[in-house]
């Protein structure tokens, strides 16, 4: 787990790059590899490539990188993990060919991979990765996201040259880099909380999308392609019982969790008391005579808005005898936090979940462990959100015959009594338009409501907009319709955030708020090959008798406490509500009366009437592009 940036300069000519630039870039990432830095720039000077290393696996000298083949025409910058590196050493060394410089290191094993396989060597690998090839033999610069968009990749393409990096503040140390405001990214992030790929709020700065790689020739030609699609690699699951399937889903899981505990450092566990972590820490005990650690983060006080849930937690620490450590946070936690969270984001991720997310992964480096696993993405693949089912029937009701003139009545009903500015007309918009409902579990504003808060200026910019085109959700959903063996409500659901939440904000707050604090974070449920069986199960499976996570439940039952088991759905989040309107509510709102009294994006009369209606995350949503833009804009 590193950083990783790079410089490719398409320009022959007597240029060449600046290695001291090159090393300010790498070393604005210092927090992502505290174990060492280097750099190494092509004796042409036309190609750069710097790295920082948080060592996890083969701890010697020999696998730092830039790590080059054996005659030095391949480079690699690569942050992530190969869990099944082994497997594919053993391969290559049974065909002969190469010869090895580490003793066990998965860096050298994509090396000699690439030399053998070229690009389609990532159908081999497992595991989570941001990364670089630079073939020399062909001048070829290759850029890579894994599968599920695990690890972020950044770019900048300049007129004489292409930039990366694992993080945007490194492409902004270069000087050539503009600092402006992507005003469609803004129009996006304001409903989604985060940026859709393949946009950043920086105009002229994108990220990879997940499970894509982009190829850079020598003339500066530059071409996307997307290397995994899940839907393309299921295979449904129909003839068989609900028990057979659980029998699959728990032999996927317990893979998935053994895989991750490959490294030469100590592991841990995130254990909030939810099933989805409850499941990591019982089967990664599993085979662990010593024990495990476990780690937990609560709030002071009581909360209505999110009630603490350490006793569900205890339980699960109880059961597998781990080394249980927690961690109190309070208002003012957030609040002394706010600027370093700005500045590890890059770009807003408006998830007041970001700061427990550091403090517990603060509290685990404390404690001695340099990686730890953790719970996403289960509620995703397998109905996990309490809203879901209600979503699911209202979407099936409005896919009978006759429903259009039905939602036009409705929505011309809620537009009588008031309420025609909720994510309810919303949906009934989208179905009168031929689109599904769902367009994505984080809706933060409506689209009348983020329109009324936008300036004079980009309301009539983006009046007309629409989030089926400018997210580029109308594409994601051809290509479901398309591919997708089973049409479903949920299926869509699940696809949609395979491809737009979860990389984009979900995994995206754990590696930036981990990699804070030097963590590598692990997470089994993002497993490709857990991913491809979940999305093969019939939507039934997983809602059985209107009950969230059935299929999962049924995995671990007579695993997990009965309690556990059986307890409503509560995810990971933040009492803010609470937060926002004791103590937190002053310092927003002087920050975006100041915001909106420099710029020209907010109108904050509208912005005002937010904090009257109590909208706690609408402002902590502008609060967060207000601070983002003072940090890096201004």
């Amino acid at each position: 787990m590193c950083g990783i940036v790079g410089i490719y300069d398409f320009q022959a000519d007597s240029r060449r790059i600046d290695p001291l630039m090159l090393d300010r870039m790498r070393d604005t990432m210092a927090h992502r590899g505290p174990d060492g830095a280097a750099s190494w720039i092509a004796a042409d000077g036309r190609v750069g490539l710097g790295f920082r290393r948080l060592a996890i696996i083969d701890l010697s000298p020999a696998t730092m990188q830039p790590m080059c083949n054996e005659d030095g025409t391949v480079w690699l910058v690569f942050n992530g993990e190969i869990y099944n590196h082994a497997e594919i050493r053993r391969e290559l060394e049974r065909m002969g060919g190469h010869s090895w410089k580490t003793d066990h290191a998965d860096t050298e094993v994509i090396l000699h991979a690439f030399e053998e396989w070229g690009i389609a060597c990532l159908e081999k690998l497992r595991g989570m990765f941001a990364m670089a090839i630079w073939d020399g033999r062909k001048r070829e610069l290759w850029l890579v996201r894994d599968r599920a968009g695990i690890k972020p990749l950044y770019y900048s393409i300049q007129p004489d040259r292409i930039v990366f990096a694992s993080e945007i503040k490194a492409i902004l140390a270069d000087p050539g880099q503009k600092r402006c405001v992507n005003e469609e990214a803004l129009f996006n992030y304001l409903s989604f909380l985060a940026t859709p790929a393949p946009y950043t709020l920086f105009e002229g700065i994108q990220k990879l999308p997940a499970g894509c790689w982009l190829h850079v020739c020598e003339g500066g030609q530059v071409s996307e392609q997307r290397y995994w699609d899940v839907l393309e690699h299921t295979n449904p699951l129909v003839n068989l019982s609900d028990d057979q399937i659980a029998e699959l889903l728990l032999d996927e899981l317990r893979t998935s969790v053994k895989l991750r505990k490959l490294s030469d450092v100590p592991v841990g566990v995130f254990l909030s008391g939810g099933i989805d972590s409850s499941t990591n820490a019982v089967l990664f005990s599993q085979g662990e005579p010593e024990g495990i650690k476990t780690f937990l983060i609560g709030y002071d006080g009581q909360h209505k808005s999110y009630p603490n849930e350490f006793k569900y937690a205890r339980l699960v620490a109880e059961q597998v005898k781990s080394e249980h450590h927690g961690k109190v946070m309070g208002l003012n936690d957030l609040l002394e936090f706010l600027p370093e969270m700005v500045h590890l984001q890059d770009e807003p991720i408006a998830e007041p979940v970001c700061a427990p997310i550091y403090y517990i992964a603060r509290l685990a480096r404390q404690h001695g462990v340099i990686v730890a696993q953790v719970g996403e993405g289960s509620d995703e693949l397998f109905c996990g959100y309490a809203n879901w089912p209600g979503l699911i029937h209202s979407q099936q009701i409005l896919n009978l015959p006759g429903a259009r003139p039905l939602a036009r009545a409705a929505l011309a009903g809620l537009q009588a009594i008031g309420q025609g500015n909720r994510h309810r007309r919303d949906y009934l918009d989208r179905h009168i338009a031929g689109q599904p409902i769902f367009f994505g579990m984080a809706e933060a504003f409506s689209h009348p409501q983020k329109i009324s808060v936008l300036s004079r200026r980009l309301r009539q910019k983006f009046q007309s907009a629409s989030l089926w085109e400018t997210a580029g959700i109308a594409a994601l959903y051809g290509r479901f319709m398309d591919k997708a063996w089973e049409k479903s409500p949920l299926n869509w659901m699940s696809y949609l955030e395979l491809n737009m939440r979860l990389p984009e904000q979900l995994l995206l707050r754990i590696d930036k708020m981990l990699m804070g604090a030097s963590l590598e974070g692990r997470l089994p449920f993002m497993d490709h090959k857990l991913v491809e069986l979940a999305l093969s199960m019939p939507q039934a499976v997983k809602i059985r008798n209107g009950s969230s996570k059935s299929i999962l439940k049924k995995a671990m039952a007579g695993l997990l406490p009965e309690p556990i088991l059986k307890r409503p759905k509560q995810g990971f989040s933040v009492p803010i509500a609470d937060w926002f309107f004791n103590g937190l509510g002053s310092l927003a709102r002087q920050e975006l009366s100041d915001f909106c009294g420099q710029t020209d994006y907010f109108d904050f009369k509208q912005v005002s009437a937010l904090f009257e209606q109590h909208e706690s995350q609408q402002l902590w949503t502008m609060l967060n592009f207000a601070l983002w833009w003072k940090e890096y804009i201004q």
